[in-house]
C-alpha cells in the first residue's frame, strides 16, 4: 500500500499534504531521507575523486618540473663524453710536442681533428661549407660581394667561416663571399 500512499501524495489530497495521514508523510520523508544520503554519497565520492585527481595532476607537473630539471643539468653529459677523447688526443699531443717531429705532430692534428668530426657527426653536428651553392640567407652571412667569371651570380664564391647546424637547426651562419656577374654594380 505504498503504492496508494504515494499515489495519494501525488494527487495532494487533504490527508497527505495537511498532515492527517502520518503514515504516508512519514513514507515519503524517508524516501527524501534515503535519496539525500545517496545524493550525499555520490557528492562525497565525486570530491574524492575530484582531490584524487587533483592531487594526480600536482604529481605529474612535479615529476615534469624534475625531469626538466635533469634534462637541463645533464643535457650536456652525452656531448661531454664525446669530447673528452679529443681533449685527451690535444692532452697527448702537447705532452709529447718537445720529443715529437713536424710529421708526427701533423699526424697528431689529423687524429685530433678525424676525432672531432665523428664526435660531431654522432651529436648531429653538420658543418656548414656552401661554396657554389645559391646564396641562403636563412644559412649563409654574407661578408662582402665579389665579382666572379667562374661561378654563378648569387651564389657563394668562398667560405670565410664554417657554419654549422645542430639537428637540423642553425648553430651558427656560414661567412662567405658571394659572387656578382663581372661588370655589375655593388
Amino acid at each position: 500500500s505504498r503504492e496508494v500512499l504515494m499515489a495519494e501524495a501525488d494527487t495532494g489530497t487533504p490527508e497527505t499534504t495537511a498532515g492527517g495521514n502520518g503514515a504516508a508523510a512519514a513514507i515519503s520523508i524517508e524516501d527524501l531521507q534515503a535519496q539525500l544520503a545517496a545524493a550525499d554519497a555520490r557528492a562525497k565520492q565525486s570530491h574524492d575523486q575530484y582531490l584524487r585527481s587533483l592531487a594526480e595532476m600536482e604529481n605529474v607537473r612535479k615529476r615534469a618540473q624534475r625531469d626538466v630539471e635533469a634534462a637541463n643539468r645533464f643535457g650536456l653529459e652525452r656531448f661531454a663524453q664525446e669530447l673528452l677523447p679529443v681533449k685527451e688526443g690535444l692532452d697527448l699531443a702537447v705532452e709529447n710536442a718537445p720529443k715529437a717531429d713536424r710529421d708526427s705532430l701533423a699526424a697528431g692534428q689529423l687524429a685530433t681533428q678525424q676525432l672531432l668530426s665523428k664526435a660531431f657527426e654522432r651529436l648531429g653536428i653538420v658543418e656548414l661549407d656552401p661554396v657554389g651553392e645559391p646564396f641562403d640567407p636563412t644559412q649563409h652571412e654574407a661578408m662582402m660581394v665579389q665579382p666572379s667569371a667562374s661561378v654563378e651570380p648569387d651564389s657563394v664564391l668562398t667560405v670565410v667561416q664554417r657554419g654549422y647546424s645542430l639537428n637540423g637547426r642553425l648553430l651558427r651562419p656560414a661567412r662567405v663571399i658571394v659572387a656578382k656577374a663581372p661588370g655589375q654594380g655593388a
